[in-house]
């Protein structure tokens, strides 16, 4: 027997970061929404903990116990008295290191389809408690559709989506490290007064009334100017959108992936061709928002 659990990609619409706390986090203001993208994780008893990898980029993805998918796996086995083995299998189609939650997603997959899988009938709670002790995406990929994330971004409110968005994603030659991002947001800002986070009011009414107009006008990203700073190309990429009409270009999370809002699925596909003729970025990918969180198939 397995289980095949289904998780989403997603990009930030709004993310703003406060300064460096004591324990090297910082508070977020994180609009995420879910996006049609998505990594397929499946698990089957094992004699052991194994992970195995598929799909685009697969390569830079760890197979020890250093991958969230395995730690997920361990934390649940752990807190059920149960010994982690299984194998789990990841079929990748999210970016790999491309700011679009890949790992985090994995992780969520991974607990549902091991907590399915072993019977151990963890409730919701439960579940996103591990979630959150794994990384601060992690619990956004196991509710997916749209949240505000606060704290780190683990503390999740729901938020009403009034219609589909739909998004252009330009995968980059290459791999950004988020804490070197974040590095790089405290070094552009040192003897800066960085604000408290505040998520944006006309954000979140144009997410309610799926006013995509509206969401472009509104959409922010504070870690834009570090991704920038250490991969300065992806300025070519988000040119190239802007002239093929996209209503917004910004880097999705810590990059290097660059999100592309546009009028409609035409829109999309259009801004999709220009991006790829452009030479600017590796692929490029449609998606419409937002997409449901983890689900078992």
């Amino acid at each position: 027997m397995s289980v095949t659990v289904r998780v989403p990609a997603k990009v930030n619409v709004q993310l703003a970061v406060g300064g460096a706390r004591p324990d090297g986090f910082h508070d977020l203001a994180n609009v995420f929404l879910a996006v049609g993208l998505y990594d397929e994780v499946t698990a089957t008893p094992a004699d052991e903990l194994r992970i195995t990898c598929e799909g685009p980029d697969a390569g830079q993805v760890p197979l020890d116990r250093t991958n969230l998918a395995a730690r997920a796996a361990i934390a649940l086995a752990a807190r059920h008295g149960l010994a982690p083995d299984v194998h789990l299998h990841i079929a990748k189609d999210i970016p790999v290191a491309g700011g679009m939650a890949g790992g985090s997603a994995d992780a969520a997959g991974a607990l549902l389809a091991c907590d399915t899988l072993w019977g151990t009938n963890a409730s919701r709670d439960e579940l996103l408690g591990i979630c959150a002790e794994l990384g601060s995406d992690v619990p956004f990929s196991l509710v997916g559709g749209a949240a505000l994330g606060t704290g780190r971004g683990e503390r999740l409110r729901a938020l009403e989506v009034g219609g589909t968005f739909h998004w252009v994603f330009a995968v980059a030659d290459g791999g950004l490290s988020t804490p070197a991002v974040y590095g790089e947001f405290d070094r552009l800002n040192e003897g800066v007064r960085v604000p408290e986070p505040v998520a944006s009011q006309e954000l979140l009414d144009a997410l309610a009334k799926g006013d995509a107009v509206a969401l472009a006008a509104a959409v922010s990203n504070d870690l834009q100017p570090a991704a920038l700073s250490l991969f300065p190309s992806l300025s070519d990429t988000l040119e190239a959108g802007r002239a093929a009409g996209a209503l917004a270009a910004l880097v999705s999370g810590s990059g290097p992936t660059t999100a592309f809002l546009a009028r409609d699925a035409d829109g999309a596909a259009a801004v999709a061709q220009a991006l790829l003729a452009s030479g600017t970025c590796r692929t490029a990918r449609v998606a419409p928002s937002p997409a449901p969180g983890a689900t078992v198939l």
